[in-house]
């Protein structure tokens, strides 16, 4: 599977708020010093994720952005769809050439299964493996909250 720009960068992004959790938004210029992402392109991600619900924004002094539910709750496979639309387009009619319907079968699979490993890893996993070995971000190693296990 190939992940888009885009849907990376939403990753890396949504990723470095859970890392950083605070009920104090932060800023787009913050994000984009602490994943080196470029700012321009990153605003427009985040007006997408917002636009899907996976983050909230402040206006003003002090505005930015903060994650709309507890990380434990956002999955990969929802940043991603938030960016690029649904993770797989399969086709919808049956040409009823040679092989076609045992291939339909197989893609179909596929797609199921890259949608239910993409859903079982939340930003609050991500940000619990991120924090091994890294104790300085986000404080302590082992105080992730709303980790799955």
């Amino acid at each position: 599977m190939k992940v888009s720009t885009r849907g990376d960068y939403a990753a890396r992004a949504l990723l470095s708020l859970a890392l950083h959790e605070s009920n104090c938004p932060t800023s787009v210029k913050e994000i984009a010093e602490r994943t080196t992402l470029p700012q321009p392109y990153l605003e427009q991600i985040l007006l997408a994720v917002k636009g899907a619900g996976l983050v909230r924004s402040k206006r003003g002094v002090g505005g930015g952005y903060v994650l709309a539910r507890p990380a434990a709750e956002i999955s990969l496979a929802e940043i991603l769809a938030a960016v690029d639309g649904p993770l797989t387009t399969l086709p919808d009619e049956h040409d009823h050439c040679e092989g076609h319907c045992v291939l339909q079968e197989v893609w179909v699979g596929v797609s199921d299964e890259m949608g239910r490993y993409l859903e079982g890893h939340s930003l609050a996993d991500l940000a619990a493996r991120t924090r091994v070995g890294h104790a300085e971000v986000g404080g302590q190693a082992d105080s992730a909250q709303g980790t799955r296990h």
